[in-house]
């Protein structure tokens, strides 16, 4: 798949990442045969997982016999290296995760950690999701959003002004207008 530029293969990369966190069933639905497949038919050529604390291990795959090539790792120090190399991410609903990817322009799929208690996380990706600047979904709606997903419908991230709520809280305390 992939398609070919000047004879050679185009990597199409979907990195996963649930940062610090154990969330093996994100890492489960990802290396399962039912979301590799959708994402080999949707033109992705490599799966990459950041794994985290979690137990469970992703069955890893170089792609040779025409399907997706997997691969993983618990951390490292910096995802900024593979969040940019990646076509697609698919990522817990943790908030640095989330506008660091949004914030380099990748398309997003946030799934939400429905064992996580008061989980104001998923709060704040459905907010997004409803404002079109990811998909979000749950480990049992990967499959589902990944097969139904259409990027351009997607709207870039742009990060809000803080200016005037700056200037509303320094009037607010006293101090003095810049000009």
């Amino acid at each position: 798949m992939g398609e070919a530029r000047d004879g050679v293969k185009v990597k199409r990369v979907v990195f996963v990442t649930v940062g610090t966190t154990c969330f093996d069933a994100l890492v489960k639905v990802a290396d399962s045969q039912e979301v590799k497949d959708e994402l080999y038919r949707r033109g992705y050529t490599d799966l990459l997982i950041q794994m985290g604390r979690g137990s469970y291990l992703p069955t890893k795959s170089t792609g040779d016999d025409g399907s997706l090539a997997v691969d993983y790792f618990t951390f490292s120090s910096s995802i900024a290296d593979h969040l940019r190399s990646a076509s697609l991410v698919i990522s817990h609903a943790g908030s640095g995760s989330i506008f660091e990817t949004l914030q380099l322009g990748k398309p997003l799929i946030v799934v939400v950690n429905e064992d996580l208690m008061d989980n104001h996380q998923s709060e704040l990706a459905e907010e997004l999701a409803e404002r079109k600047h990811l998909y979000c979904a749950r480990p049992l709606t990967l499959h589902q959003t990944i097969a139904s997903l259409d990027l351009n419908s997607l709207v870039p991230y742009s990060p809000g002004d803080a200016t005037p709520v700056a200037k509303l809280i320094n009037r607010f305390l006293g101090f003095p207008e810049e000009s």
